[in-house]
């Protein structure tokens, strides 16, 4: 593990430390408010208000509206390179509020920038805010990368909250929806239901269908269904049934796979039920594998360390990544970490009302204030040590550098429908 640079003055860590010291009152303030505001992706208005309200009583003028999308913002400290940009993210989960801890992630993200405010231009280079929206629903990361909000970055940081101890190398699936449709002929269900065509049980052959693949893909593939519309009236045949079906894989041709062996049970569904099916790909662009940075992680590990924090391997774990997030997106353009920050016990699973719960705890608060701090000496190895950003650019072309993401995007494309 690569230790503390000498390029970077004890003196600039002291100021960093204070200055978050300092600012933990407020940023354990914003965490809860933001928990409170529960708001789901795009829809972010409150929480970017709380977030432009913290800034601006520090002094710093935080940009709304950027990058295309309403509830985006941006603020910069310093100028030139290299440029380190810390993301936050602040969307909660319909029906369950901050089960994902992303008040925690933005709180975090904020504190990072106000600690790097003193040090900045001492170290030279410039460190960027992103908030970034609809991480849950929405692929917010993706839609302002294709504006160009990550042009120019040499370095992107950013953590989240997790049920057990800190990960600091945290892998996630690449991730893509289909929404399903299926079209039937109505008929009354008890006088004449062979003149039916039921648009119900394709939905519920096509769930059965999945749940058998299940057995034959690889164990860290993950397919998983909700039933969004079934018919209107008990005594009538369903003649339009609708699901919606997410599909995980931890690599990219995996996903592909993934995709064709799902259309497929799509498409046996509508054969044996004499139904039509419509299925529609990504109403918002996939999520892909995240793709860790060694070097960073590494620094970004020793400092929770310090801290006090247990921090584990992705490895370790025993049942490895199994979420998906739109930072894998930016991670496959630029170096990226995306650290997993403990702050509920393992029994409180993640997108559960658990775990809002504990979203807003003391063990939550002392995360903010832990999670901020690493955040930002990370941020501050980066700017002060040529080294290490040496070893970072390295570590990312080992890894194939930066991909078209667009023409990956562009190859995870709807399979032809097969017929019997």
């Amino acid at each position: 593990m690569q230790q503390a640079p000498d390029a970077v003055p004890a003196e600039v860590t002291t100021a960093v430390q204070d200055a978050i010291e300092a600012a933990g009152p407020g940023l354990v303030r914003l965490s809860h408010d933001v928990h409170a505001a529960a708001e789901i992706g795009f829809a972010e208005h409150r929480s970017v208000q709380l977030v432009h309200d913290h800034l601006a009583a520090h002094g710093v003028d935080l940009e709304v509206g950027v990058h295309g999308l309403p509830t985006a913002f941006r603020a910069a400290l310093g100028s030139g390179g290299p440029r380190v940009a810390i993301l936050a993210e602040y969307d909660a989960l319909p029906g369950i509020g901050h089960g994902c801890g992303h008040n925690v992630i933005c709180a975090t993200a904020v504190g990072a920038f106000v600690g790097l405010a003193p040090v900045v231009d001492r170290l030279g280079g410039s460190v960027l805010l992103l908030g970034t929206p609809a991480e849950e629903n929405g692929s917010g990361k993706e839609l302002m990368a294709r504006a160009g909000a990550f042009d120019g970055i040499d370095a992107v940081l950013m953590l989240h909250p997790f049920a057990g101890d800190d990960v600091a190398d945290f892998t996630a699936l690449g991730c893509r929806v289909v929404e399903v449709t299926y079209r039937g002929v109505p008929a009354h269900a008890s006088a004449t239901p062979h003149l039916g065509r039921n648009a119900l049980d394709a939905v519920v052959a096509a769930y059965q269908g999945l749940a058998a693949l299940r057995q034959h893909i690889p164990r860290d593939d993950r397919v998983h269904a909700i039933v969004t519309e079934g018919g209107a009236a008990v005594n009538v045949v369903p003649a339009l049934a609708r699901a919606t079906v997410m599909l995980r894989s931890p690599s990219v041709e995996g996903l592909l796979d993934l995709t064709e062996r799902v259309q497929a049970v799509l498409d046996g569904a509508a054969l044996l039920t004499g139904t039509t099916v419509e299925a529609a790909w990504d109403p918002a662009p996939p999520y892909l594998p995240v793709r860790t940075n060694g070097p960073l992680a590494e620094r970004y590990a020793a400092h929770m360390t310090a801290r006090g924090r247990t921090v584990r391997a992705a490895e370790a774990l025993p049942s490895g990544g199994g979420g998906s997030t739109d930072l894998g997106n930016i991670s496959l353009r630029v170096p990226a970490i995306h650290p997993m920050l403990g702050i509920a016990p393992p029994s409180a699973g993640m997108h559960t009302a658990a775990f809002a719960e504990h979203a807003a705890s003391p063990l939550a608060d002392r995360g903010v204030l832990d999670g901020a701090l690493g955040l930002a000496l990370t941020a501050v190895d980066f700017l002060g040590d040529p080294g290490l950003r040496d070893a970072v650019v390295a570590d990312f072309v080992a890894a194939g550098g930066a991909l078209d993401v667009a023409a990956l995007l562009a190859s995870v494309a709807r399979p032809a429908p097969r017929t019997a």
